[in-house]
């Protein structure tokens, strides 16, 4: 049985359709990357599966518990972890204190060990946090009570460099013990780093569901090439050429092609330097936006 199942889940705010006909699952010990812009439905798709709203239409099951039985799913939510984009906090207690509740109502088998990896400053009042201790408290209260499955949005906002990095390797470590993570998240570099599947999600509907690996592969190598004379996008007579560039005597293209045909194509030219890379994430998520989306989802007018 997978961990999440969404069947056909809709959200609708009078004519607009947050969350359109979702449909996917994730596997237990997956990590699971949730990806568009701000607005673009994650958020609501998040809400429902907390069971903080009921869907329009369709459903979704946590555990095998549907998100639309709220006593049964009151029961699961003891193994599931929630780190929502802009944790509430009550700012007048310590970080200690809200631990200490949070403790009471899940446990915190782990936060000790959580607290040496994140360290927001306990003793101090939650009205002086920065932001990054807020989400560092925020982390810490996720994953205390030693979750099955988690459920994070923009888990890594505020978090300096050096904090993202642990947190994604703490995550990659937990996934590899089995925990099931659904990361809802707009920064695409982490995706590459951490999930091994993602969803992409633009105005409500979800476009593409597939792993990372083949996501990247879809979207080619970016070759960069000295040659002498340098090419041109004439003169390189090769198919799978794209976006060619000329910087002076250096050029660069995307490659979709076969690369027996493009290394033959080269023989033919006095290569100086060439340099193959994976290109950017961002590149192969604009394959799928190519630009601002119409309208948004509805979540903030609603």
């Amino acid at each position: 049985m997978a961990t999440i199942e969404v069947d056909g889940l809709t959200k609708a705010y009078g004519d607009t359709l947050a969350n359109d006909d979702l449909e996917f699952s994730i596997r237990e010990g997956e990590i699971f990357g949730y990806l568009g812009p701000n607005g673009s439905g994650k958020s609501t798709t998040i809400r429902q599966l907390m069971g903080f709203q009921s869907p329009t239409a369709g459903t979704a099951t946590l555990f095998g518990t549907d998100v639309r039985d709220q006593a049964a799913l009151r029961e699961v939510k003891s193994r599931i972890g929630f780190l929502p984009a802009e944790p509430a906090f009550d700012s007048g207690v310590t970080g200690a204190a809200f631990l200490d509740y949070q403790a009471r109502l899940k446990g915190d088998s782990r936060r000790s060990e959580l607290l040496e990896l994140f360290t927001p400053p306990l003793e101090r009042k939650i009205r002086e946090y920065s932001t990054g201790n807020k989400q560092m408290l925020g982390i810490v209260q996720a994953f205390m009570h030693d979750p099955d499955l988690v459920i994070l949005d923009e888990p890594t906002s505020g978090l300096d460099p050096l904090k993202q990095e642990a947190f994604n390797r703490f995550l990659r470590r937990e996934s590899d013990d089995g925990l099931t993570v659904f990361f809802s998240s707009h920064v695409l570099g982490e995706v590459r780093r951490v999930c091994d599947r993602v969803g992409i999600i633009r105005d409500g509907r979800l476009v593409t569901v597939e792993s990372v690996d083949d996501l990247l592969q879809r979207g080619g190598k970016r070759v960069r090439l000295h040659t002498d004379p340098p090419v041109t996008a004439a003169t390189l007579d090769v198919d799978g050429v794209v976006d060619f560039e000329s910087e002076g005597r250096q050029v660069q293209f995307t490659f979709t092609g076969d690369y027996d045909e493009l290394f033959a194509e080269l023989s033919q030219h006095h290569v100086v330097d060439i340099e193959i890379d994976e290109p950017p994430i961002e590149e192969v998520f604009i394959h799928y936006y190519g630009g601002p989306t119409a309208g948004g989802d509805g979540e903030n007018a609603a």
